[in-house]
């Protein structure tokens, strides 16, 4: 059997520790039981370490997070996702059945296509200084958007009793949905009514394995 390219070479995480982005593939990662060398960005310190030349060299939008495996310098957390689960394709985080790995994927999609764009550092900074958002309208915004996003969630997963989003074992979906209540929490919205979703968080938290995934476990934490 030939060796895959950069078969010898480690995985670096360009990662800040509230993005939850990077919270994504920080879980795929543990999930896969894959080693990793952490280098954290940090978004807010000195006007933001994103936005300095040798970060926006590997990542060009000055986004985290950037996976970097030899030659290969990857963002955008799905398409990072996927090419660990098809480069380590053990502990798949897609389930077998293609009618399932589409579930997967649009649940993935709807959180981090539609509910997280509208919310994250760069959205909520320029509702406050160009669109002249005062604290509470900034934050009433982001509770609409997330609210109604993960209500449309919650009735996609009540279509099926499962323990994870999409199979018997967390995978790709569960990775976009813990990151997604986990900021819904900081910022004070409502999960009233979103039963299945907050069942599922309850396990992914309770998994030792994924301990050391959470943004207060990183290096950059505080």
């Amino acid at each position: 059997m030939n060796k895959h390219q950069n078969d010898d070479k480690p995985l670096i995480l360009y990662s800040y520790w509230r993005s939850s982005a990077s919270y994504r593939v920080r879980l795929a990662l543990a999930l896969k039981g894959l080693a990793y060398e952490l280098r954290p960005v940090h978004l807010v310190k000195n006007g933001g370490e994103q936005h300095a030349d040798d970060y926006r060299s590997l990542n060009p939008q000055g986004l985290v997070p950037t996976l970097v495996h030899g030659e290969l310098v990857l963002g955008q957390s799905l398409a990072i996702i996927e090419y660990l689960d098809e480069r380590f394709p053990q502990t798949p985080l897609l389930p077998a059945e293609p009618g399932r790995r589409a579930e997967a994927r649009a649940i993935a999609q709807l959180i981090a296509c539609d509910i997280h764009p509208l919310n994250n550092l760069r959205v909520l900074s320029y509702l406050v200084e160009v669109g002249g958002f005062d604290e509470s309208a900034r934050l009433a915004w982001y509770r609409h958007w997330t609210e109604s996003g993960l209500a449309a969630v919650e009735t996609l997963l009540g279509r099926e009793e499962r323990p994870f989003c999409c199979d018997e074992e967390p995978g790709l979906a569960d990775c976009c949905l813990l990151p997604q209540v986990y900021n819904a929490r900081r910022f004070g919205c409502s999960l009233d009514g979103l039963d299945r979703i907050q069942a599922i968080c309850a396990r992914l938290e309770s998994r030792d394995k994924l301990q050391a995934a959470r943004p207060e476990n990183q290096p950059d934490a505080g």
